[in-house]
């Protein structure tokens, strides 16, 4: 008979715990507005779109066009992450990558969401945007298509696209609303 209470104490703690993380997810489910939902769902629409549709164009532009000096449209596919690393060729990796990225969202989401700072919420919208454009994109076919190209000649750029520039702007904002909470600190102000 101990043995049988035992058991139900131990499944009374366990359904204890799962109905704390039950309470814990809706909290931060409810600090992801509806507003923030949108804002990404467009951000990636239109990445996604830009993407199919200049990849078709430039298929029938022979890989690239010229838009003005020192700034021409490329089509290239990234196997790997930033510039490329990470591309070994394993038919797993794209998928792994897309994991690793989708987890990175959620995460920077909840976070930033949790935050006061409209700035901060900005930051996250645009990394999420980011990060689940690629993540999807490269879900579609096992590489990122990248297209923007910056550069003079043979001294250019890796090729990148708008949801890597989303991403980036996120992190700066990010670093500036960082800097400047660590300014306060610093002057008392908090």
């Amino acid at each position: 008979m101990n043995a049988m209470a035992n058991f139900f104490v131990r499944v009374d703690r366990y359904l204890a715990k799962q109905a704390a993380l039950s309470s814990r997810f809706s909290k931060i489910s409810r600090a992801v507005s509806i507003a923030q939902l949108t804002a990404i769902s467009v951000l990636v629409g239109m990445e996604l779109i830009t993407k199919q549709v200049l990849e078709s164009k430039l298929a029938v532009w022979e890989g690239a066009t010229s838009i003005f000096p020192g700034f021409r449209l490329t089509l290239n596919h990234n196997r790997g992450v930033s510039f490329g690393m990470l591309d070994n060729g394993h038919w797993l990796m794209p998928y792994l990558l897309a994991i690793v990225a989708l987890i990175l969202v959620v995460a920077v989401l909840i976070w930033t969401a949790q935050q006061k700072s409209k700035c901060i919420n900005v930051a996250g919208i645009l990394v999420a945007a980011g990060g689940l454009a690629n993540a999807i994109d490269r879900l579609g076919d096992g590489a990122v298509t990248d297209y923007l190209d910056f550069g003079w000649q043979a001294l250019r750029w890796p090729t990148f696209n708008l949801a890597d520039v989303l991403i980036f702007i996120g992190v700066a904002l990010l670093l500036i609303a960082w800097r400047k909470g660590s300014q306060n600190l610093e002057g008392g102000e908090q």
